[in-house]
């Protein structure tokens, strides 16, 4: 409950960055302002998680290190609302639909997750999350794979005070210029 209310809110507050940030899309590059994609949510269900689009079309959507400063497939918009994490945006509709928190682990994509060992699995437990521990730490610029371990240590530890601190960290990282 507390999420819906506090997505409801900021929907709210981000909806003039929003329309801002699809208009600019629009202008700067072809295709669909939007990229939808499933994701493995809680208890492995699939959910389809939205975010704004990025990428060239036409490009592939999956890469080992996905925030590299270096990605060709990124459009110039991609690269101002990657830096700024606004393509996650859309994403506060996913939280409203309970398929996704606040906070939580990393979303989880299915080719990926299908590979999981059992004690990898352990994040699924919990709903997926629009930022967590592992966007936090420097595992952020490794690996995907790198970040599970990081997630299951949020699962470990996992408080509303926690949660709290986290969204304020995010906030954090949020205004860093050097986020990626």
């Amino acid at each position: 409950m507390l999420d819906f209310v506090a997505a409801f809110f900021l929907i709210l507050l981000f909806s003039p960055f929003m329309i801002v940030i699809a208009i600019l899309i629009k202008l700067t590059s072809r295709g669909p302002i939007f990229f939808s994609h499933k994701r493995v949510g809680i208890n492995n269900k699939l959910f389809v998680i939205h975010k704004f689009r990025s990428l060239h079309i036409d490009t592939p959507s999956y890469s080992e290190k996905p925030d590299s400063t270096e990605d060709i497939r990124i459009t110039s918009v991609g690269k101002w609302i990657r830096k700024t994490s606004l393509d996650e945006l859309p994403q506060l509709f996913n939280v409203i639909k309970g398929e996704m928190s606040l906070v939580g682990p990393r979303p989880e994509m299915p080719f990926l997750a299908e590979n999981y060992e059992e004690w990898e699995n352990q994040r699924h437990l919990v709903r997926p999350g629009m930022t967590g521990l592992w966007q936090l730490s420097p595992c952020r610029r490794g690996s995907i794979r790198e970040g599970i371990p990081v997630d299951l240590e949020y699962i470990e530890n996992l408080s509303l005070w926690n949660d709290f601190k986290i969204l304020l960290r995010t906030f954090k990282v949020f205004w860093d210029d050097n986020t990626y």
